[in-house]
């Protein structure tokens, strides 16, 4: 009886068209963001944070700008990897080139790089889909990494091919613990969530899910496929590229182009298969079990082993990610096409009809 919407009138076009249309979501969500930013930092451990929420939080950020591209407007991105590349080494070039650049504008910047070659690789979409897009999307992958390999410039011309930040600050706070580290990427998922949910309900976001659903019905009734195709490509490549730049400053601090290879865009691209195509919910549900599957697995399959008397590998552990991995995709195409997301969106359902189910 807690969680129905007798009794919620709706008075304005304002109080109709909130996010969260039942009270008891919109407290939800609010308990649930004052527990991250509050809660979290008192209970977790340092292990928890560098291994657990840094990395949920970053590509929580990044599958939110694919499942904008492949969720909601229906275009197959392989180059997901590249875009968070080229966000994280422009960023980083307009870090060190430039004196004094604040740090959340170098983040942004590397953004918007992201977001120009996103567009350009984008622009094969307005005559191909598909598989032929996925192509067309994976030369991105290859060439990125081509570039940031070959071209000193990219590197500030290291000798090692890799390059490192540290001493990181915004107005004075240093970003070195980290809890610190968390909550500033925390802060950034906060706003990119909240733009992103508002931007899907718009008149663009409706036009993304035209073009998804059928891109010649959409422009018969007057959708410019090329204004909304390119659009979503430009979303989503700067936040990708933004997430690209948190994952090389605040997650690992020195990289490589190994670090956005293209299995960075496989998993990607699973995260939103899993969480959920056209969900930004479903976005963080497939981070949080693409990040945690493995070190559970790690901690389960040895302790099943010593349960029967057998000893299980490091590397049998990483097989059988692959596999399950694997299985899992093949399991939510058939059953669940939506993901975890229209698992989570039946088990409200029903909870507005508890105790008294129809």
């Amino acid at each position: 009886m807690f969680y129905r919407e007798n009794g919620q009138f709706k008075t304005s076009y304002r109080s109709d068209q909130q996010i969260f249309a039942i009270a008891q979501d919109r407290w939800a969500v609010w308990a649930l963001i004052a527990f991250a930013f509050v809660g979290v930092p008192m209970v977790a451990d340092e292990y928890m944070f560098r291994a657990i929420l840094i990395p949920f939080l970053i590509l929580a950020l990044a599958a939110l700008g694919v499942n904008i591209l492949v969720g909601y407007c229906g275009q197959i991105s392989l180059g997901s990897g590249a875009f968070m590349a080229v966000g994280a080494y422009m960023a980083y070039n307009t870090y060190v080139r430039i004196e004094g650049m604040p740090l959340i504008v170098a983040l942004l910047a590397g953004g918007f790089f992201a977001t120009v070659v996103g567009m350009f690789f984008g622009i094969p979409s307005l005559r191909v889909k598909g598989l032929y897009l996925a192509v067309a999307t994976l030369a991105a992958q290859f060439f990125c990494d081509w570039a940031f390999l070959r071209v000193g410039w990219f590197t500030n011309n290291s000798a090692s091919g890799s390059v490192n930040v540290s001493n990181l600050s915004v107005m004075g706070w240093t970003i070195n613990a980290p809890v610190e580290k968390y909550l500033f990427c925390l802060a950034f998922l906060v706003v990119f969530g909240l733009l992103a949910k508002n931007l899907v309900r718009s008149a663009i976001g409706r036009e993304w899910m035209a073009i998804r659903d059928m891109d010649v019905a959409a422009a018969v009734i007057g959708i410019r496929p090329i204004y909304a195709k390119l659009s979503a490509f430009a979303v989503s490549s700067f936040i990708i590229g933004v997430a690209g730049g948190l994952w090389g400053f605040v997650h690992l601090g020195s990289w490589e182009p190994a670090a956005f290879s293209i299995d960075r865009s496989f998993q990607l691209l699973f995260m939103v298969i899993i969480g959920g195509m056209g969900s930004i919910m479903g976005s963080f549900f497939g981070a949080a079990f693409i990040v945690i599957l493995p070190i559970f697995l790690n901690q389960f399959l040895p302790w099943m082993g010593g349960l029967v008397g057998v000893t299980i590998s490091t590397a049998l552990v990483s097989h059988a990610e692959f596999m399950i991995f694997g299985a899992l995709i093949v399991w939510f195409l058939i059953v669940e096409p939506h993901g975890l997301a229209k698992l989570w969106s039946i088990a409200k359902q029903k909870l507005r009809l508890w105790p008294f189910p129809h």
